[in-house]
């Protein structure tokens, strides 16, 4: 049986680890054996006491209390709790996701114990080195012994940057095998879409009518954090709900919380919080953002993974950044960047509110990213 060391450090990657998790307890469970990490880089004891239990995701196995800091301080922790639990475990891979600092520090940690690294959602760029994002997960890449992309796109990128399409093995560092596999969070929309719906009650708690009303996300810091930017964003929402009589549900992100008041103008403050069209609603619970997403008209984000979830529900996003790691939502049509501009967003919005024939190709696999990924670690 193979060990594998499962690292995970935000919320998002809970969600992305179930996939895994669930494979393994119902398919592979005789071949695999999973120690599941958290980092502590975002962890509330009390929500993720009822994220686990509302989800059936295992518990951490080990939280390591890392905490918040600056990335340097913040990743050089972690580094040293990694390798300090992968010394005493000795696993036979490391399993990482994304592109968070726990990502990175996983890699780094892994990788210089010679431990073979797995990295999930490999290759995706966004081709802005000023997003530590970006950073992240190009050294994960690099480190990694099997990376696996969601996307054609994904495996191009790293085809381009080097990586062999056709490896053969044995896989290792310098011998990387890279598989394009589908999204493991498309497994998990198919998995938990239905049971959002008998599990949350934020549609009928917030008087919303399904398929009239807006979900927008605002979380990353170059957004909360450039008064510039947030102004234009809210400016433009604004617009809309007042304008449109819309309904925009915001599930307020607490970074967003904390530089609302501060970096737009009071005049604009006072008008959304007064607005009643303007919902600024606490942080969705994981079936509360399913159920928005699967009712709703459209998606506005910041946010890679509501990009994704709109596109697995068939809705159009309006992405409030400048490029997206996530090229087929655009190219496909039923995505459009505008960045923090206001004439931007309005324009967007404009063109999916006429737009009546947008279709949503099958792009990110076929729902069992999870079973290929376990059929390829347990390959002798």
């Amino acid at each position: 049986m193979k060990k594998i060391i499962t690292i995970i450090g935000a919320r998002p990657q809970i969600i992305k680890a179930a996939a895994l998790s669930r494979a393994i307890k119902t398919r592979f469970a005789h071949e695999l054996h999973e120690t599941l990490v958290h980092t502590g880089q975002h962890y509330d004891s009390n929500m993720s006491q009822v994220f686990f239990e509302e989800m059936d995701i295992p518990k951490p196995d080990f939280n390591l209390e890392a905490g918040s800091d600056t990335h340097g301080r913040q990743t050089a922790r972690m580094i040293e709790k990694i390798e300090e639990l992968l010394i005493i475990k000795q696993p036979d891979y490391v399993v990482l996701y994304g592109d968070t600092n726990s990502t990175l520090a996983g890699a780094i940690a892994a990788v210089k114990q010679h431990i073979p690294v797995v990295h999930i959602e490999a290759g995706l760029r966004s081709f802005n080195k000023k997003m530590p994002e970006e950073i992240n997960r190009i050294l994960c890449d690099h480190s990694a012994t099997l990376l696996f992309t969601p996307t054609r796109t994904g495996l191009n990128n790293l085809i381009r940057e080097g990586f062999k399409a056709h490896a053969a093995p044995p896989f290792s560092a310098d011998n990387p095998g890279i598989f394009h596999c589908g999204d493991i969070m498309y497994d998990n929309s198919l998995f938990f879409g239905d049971m959002a719906a008998t599990k949350s009650k934020v549609i009928k708690n917030h008087e919303l009518e399904n398929g009239n009303f807006i979900l927008a996300t605002i979380h990353r810091d170059n957004n909360t954090d450039d008064p510039k930017r947030l102004q234009a964003i809210f400016a433009a929402l604004l617009e809309i709900a007042s304008t449109h009589q819309t309904d925009l549900v915001i599930p307020v992100h607490p970074r967003t919380s904390k530089m609302l008041q501060k970096n737009i103008t009071p005049d604009l403050f006072n008008a959304v919080v007064e607005n009643a069209r303007m919902k600024l609603i606490p942080p969705a619970s994981f079936f509360d953002m399913i159920e928005l997403e699967k009712n709703c008209q459209l998606v506005m984000t910041d946010s890679g993974g509501v990009q994704k979830e709109a596109y697995f529900f068939r809705k159009p996003v309006i992405i409030l950044r400048s490029e997206t790691e996530w090229v087929e939502i655009v190219e496909n049509g039923t995505g459009r960047i505008t960045g923090a501009d206001t004439a931007n967003i309005l324009q967007a919005y404009e063109y999916f509110r006429a737009e009546e024939n947008l279709t949503f190709p099958n792009v990110f696999g076929d729902g069992d990213a999870a079973g290929f990924i376990c059929s390829v670690l347990t390959r002798k």
